[in-house]
C-alpha cells in the first residue's frame, strides 16, 4: 500500500527532520492514527516530495525523518481547465476528478447561461471550496505538484487566455472536428474550454474562436459540463504522452 501524503512547507522540507502539525499534522496523528516507524510522503504542492519515516507521534503532530527527496519538474505541455460554473456540488466534483487525471490549471468561468452564479458575498467562499478540493484531490492522487485553481474569470479573461495558448480548444457537441484527432503541441499551454448546462452562447463561440480557439467535440454522446472536462484531459493527457 502506498503511503499517505500531507502538504508541509518547503523550507521544512529541506531539513532531515520535519515536525508535521497544524490540521495536516492534526489528521495524520488523530485521523489516521500514524505511529513511528511507518512511512509517509510529504509534499510542498509545488514539485518537492520527500520520503519520510515517523519517528514520533503527539495528539497533534508528528516528527518525521526524510529519507530522500525527490523533484518533479513543471509539466510540458500545461493543461488548463476553464471550467463554467455547474449547478449545486458538481463543480467541486469537477475540481475533484480534474485534479486526479493530472490537469494543471482550473480556471472558474462565470458563462452567460451558467444558473450558478458566484455573487460577491459567495464568491470567496465559493473559491475556496474549489481550492480545498483541488488541496485535497491532489493528496489522494498522489501528486507532487498540486494544480491551481484561479479565481473567476470573465468571458473577457478567458478570451484571452485563449489567445495566448499554445492550442485553445473549446468544447462543442456541434463541431464535426474530434478532439482526439488535434494534435497537441509540445510546450506552452493547453487550454480547454467548458460550458455551462446550458451551452456556450453564440457570442461566447465567437469570441473564442476569433481569439484562436478551435471548436471541438468529445464524441457521440452529450457530457455533463461536470464530466466534459474530465474527459477532455484524458484525451489530451494521452495525446500529449503524460499518461
Amino acid at each position: 500500500m502506498s503511503p499517505p501524503v500531507f502538504l508541509a512547507g518547503t523550507d521544512a522540507l529541506e531539513r532531515g527532520s520535519v515536525v508535521l502539525d497544524g490540521p495536516e499534522g492534526r489528521h495524520a496523528a488523530t485521523v489516521r492514527r500514524l505511529r513511528p516507524g511507518e512511512r509517509v510522503d510529504l509534499t510542498d504542492g509545488a514539485g518537492l516530495l520527500a520520503e519520510c519515516v515517523v519517528t514520533a507521534a503527539d495528539r497533534a503532530s508528528l516528527t518525521l525523518d526524510v529519507l530522500a527527496r525527490h523533484r518533479e519538474p513543471p509539466p510540458v505541455p500545461r493543461v488548463v481547465v476553464v471550467q463554467a460554473l455547474p449547478k449545486g456540488d458538481r463543480g467541486e466534483l469537477a475540481v475533484e476528478t480534474m485534479t486526479e487525471v493530472g490537469v494543471d490549471e482550473i480556471v472558474p468561468w462565470s458563462a452567460a447561461r451558467c444558473v450558478t452564479q458566484w455573487r460577491a458575498e459567495r464568491r470567496a467562499k465559493a473559491l475556496a471550496r474549489w481550492r480545498g478540493t483541488a488541496r485535497e484531490a491532489g493528496k489522494q492522487a498522489r501528486r507532487g505538484r498540486l494544480p491551481e485553481v484561479a479565481d473567476l474569470a470573465s468571458t473577457d479573461e478567458v478570451a484571452k487566455r485563449v489567445a495566448a495558448a499554445s492550442l485553445a480548444v473549446v468544447l462543442h457537441e456541434e463541431s464535426d472536428a474530434p478532439l482526439s484527432a488535434m494534435a497537441p503541441p509540445a510546450d506552452g499551454d493547453i487550454v480547454v474550454v467548458v460550458g455551462p448546462e446550458g451551452g456556450i452562447t453564440d457570442e461566447e463561440l465567437a469570441r473564442f474562436t476569433a481569439a484562436g480557439g478551435r471548436p471541438a467535440r468529445l464524441g457521440p454522446t452529450v457530457l455533463r459540463t461536470s464530466t466534459a472536462g474530465v474527459a477532455a484531459a484524458a484525451v489530451l493527457m494521452t495525446a500529449t504522452g503524460r499518461w
